[in-house]
């Protein structure tokens, strides 16, 4: 046992900015491949011949990930972290670990009330107001599919108050494993729980679109286990209590309900686009949430993965009180992200026929519009997540929020008179989707430079300017490339035949970004240039070695 303990410390020792983003991107890398794979195996099983299956499973995420998010998600790690590493840089470790404690309880009861009141009203919830639009079999197929979705909230919740005590200590390791681990949960109920479950020859399970959501569960258990692991030599102190008078657990429930709030009122736009795409053809709701899945896998890698990495330190500098080292990392983390996005959203454009084929085996033309429409968001989202963050480092939840429900309003009213004033049809939501996420990052960097003075100054908006020319040389580079490339009707069905040309694509694209980048003198292009030359060299000292061996 000890000795277990000891690999596991190891494997989950502290670490640096840099390499907790890239083990995070990493992560992120590997779960998005998984997912990929899990949608494609989902859409190869129902998406032609059962799209109505589909429209219900999509459906049954919906209140259960909306419970999630409100209680629990990042509005726990935004509000938890700040404080706990206040009271770690106080000294006052006892006070840390009572928080931590409390908060785990707190989030598992509201959570298990949460689950149970989404199993009791499953039905009226899916009938009138999630999915009025579905077909009767694919009501009562959804209600069934929320029903055993429901434990989720509980189960995410514990891991998620587990994820952030191992955040706020730098520890990244077994946060960065935990969501591949319930992809393939899911991989595993589609490929296995679907065709039935028989123990010791009896049938206890008959199969079908219900064992995916049995997989669902397996996978939200795995990921807590795995979570769990990487609490191994941090010294959590647990107790079976809740500790309302501490100082700190006061604070982030005081915190807690604005940042609440916000990241609820964000998926409120999730359920009345759901509402909006039941009443279109059937498949419609399953090709929109593909079309979100895919744009979210970049914002996932460069936004979220970066902003997480970095959140913790950033917390430390104003816990510390340097506030011109918390500004200074701030300007170089935003850069990083915009440095990063502007070109994966380009090639994500241009490449979008074989990011959905990768989903979806012979490719589907409405997912890979919506795509095309929904691109847009992947720059403006990606820089949301740290613009936001730079507001919950300074314990300040209720600015975020303030904008958030202004963007959101204003989304929701696109998307209905698009698609219903308009009739724009899915392509609305797309639309709406995208003008909201500009809107919200552009009110939150004026509010920004009002809140950090020399933030966004000269020096980085000129920065800013080099970087979209290097996109723009390397958007005509990525558009001849397509051109050579072309996705044909002879080969769309399979991978093999695809990804290597999408690689080819993508890589002479970035290439040629990283090649302007330097043109420009981006700074944030460096550290790949030293990294492909250490990799060169290694290489040719490997190969050197070779030969002198011979």
């Amino acid at each position: 046992m000890g000795r277990v303990q000891s690999v596991v410390a190891r494997a989950n020792r502290k670490l640096t900015v840099q390499f907790a983003a890239a083990l995070i991107a990493g992560s992120t890398m590997a779960s998005m491949l998984f997912g990929f794979l899990r949608e494609r195996l989902l859409n190869g099983y129902y998406y032609d011949t059962y799209p109505v299956g589909l429209d219900a499973y999509t459906a049954a995420f919906i209140l259960p990930d909306f419970m999630y998010f409100i209680l629990v998600s990042g509005a726990l790690s935004v509000t938890f972290i700040p404080v706990f590493n206040q009271r770690l840089a106080s000294g006052n470790k006892k006070s840390a670990w009572e928080l931590s404690t409390s908060m785990v309880n707190l989030m598992a009861l509201a959570t298990l009330v949460a689950s149970v009141l989404i199993i009791i009203f499953a039905e009226p919830l899916i009938r009138y107001v999630i999915a009025p639009g579905l077909s009767e079999s694919g009501t009562a197929l959804a209600v069934s599919m929320m029903r055993v979705i429901a434990v989720n909230p509980f189960l995410f919740a514990i891991a998620t108050v587990i994820a952030s005590i191992q955040q706020a200590l730098g520890r990244f390791t077994f946060y960065a494993l935990a969501p591949t681990i319930y992809n393939i949960g899911i991989i595993i109920g589609i490929v296995f729980f679907t065709n039935g479950i028989n123990l010791f020859g009896w049938q206890v399970f008959e199969g079908g679109i219900m064992g995916v959501a049995l997989g669902v569960v397996l996978g939200s258990i795995m990921q807590l286990v795995v979570s769990s692991a990487g609490l191994i030599g941090l010294g959590f102190d647990y107790r079976f209590k809740i500790y309302w008078r501490n100082k700190g657990f006061r604070r982030v429930l005081a915190l807690l309900p604005a940042r609440s709030l916000d990241q609820g009122m964000d998926y409120l736009v999730g359920i009345v686009e759901t509402n909006l795409a039941s009443r279109m053809a059937a498949g419609t709701v399953r090709a929109y949430n593909q079309a979100m899945t895919l744009q979210m896998a970049p914002i996932n890698l460069i936004g979220v993965a970066i902003s997480t990495a970095a959140f913790p330190k950033m917390t430390e500098r104003l816990s510390e009180g340097k506030l011109d080292l918390f500004r200074q990392e701030l300007r170089s983390v935003l850069r990083v992200i915009i440095w990063l996005s502007l070109p994966v959203a380009i090639v994500t454009f241009f490449t979008r026929g074989y990011l959905v084929n990768f989903i979806k085996s012979g490719g589907d033309l409405l997912m890979a519009q919506l795509l095309g429409v929904l691109v847009v968001a992947i720059l403006f989202r990606s820089v949301y997540y740290i613009a936001a963050r730079s507001f919950y480092a300074q314990q300040d939840t209720k600015t975020p929020l303030y904008i958030s429900l202004f963007a959101i309003g204003f989304n929701i009213l696109l998307a209905i008179w698009f698609t219903a004033g308009l009739n724009m049809g899915p392509f609305g939501l797309a639309l709406a989707q995208s003008i909201m996420a500009g809107v919200e990052v552009v009110i939150l960097f004026i509010v920004m430079s009002m809140r950090i003075p020399g933030l966004l100054n000269g020096a980085f908006w000129n920065a800013v300017w080099r970087m979209a020319s290097a996109t723009g040389f390397m958007a005509i580079v990525s558009y001849i490339m397509v051109l050579f490339l072309p996705l044909q009707a002879g080969d769309d069905s399979s991978f093999y035949f695809t990804f290597p040309k999408f690689v080819l694509i993508v890589t002479v694209s970035l290439g040629s970004y990283i090649m302007f980048s330097r043109l420009l003198k981006l700074h944030e292009v460096e550290p790949v240039i030293r990294q492909y030359g250490k990799l060169t060299n290694a290489f040719r000292r490997m190969k050197t070695g070779g030969n002198s061996k011979r």
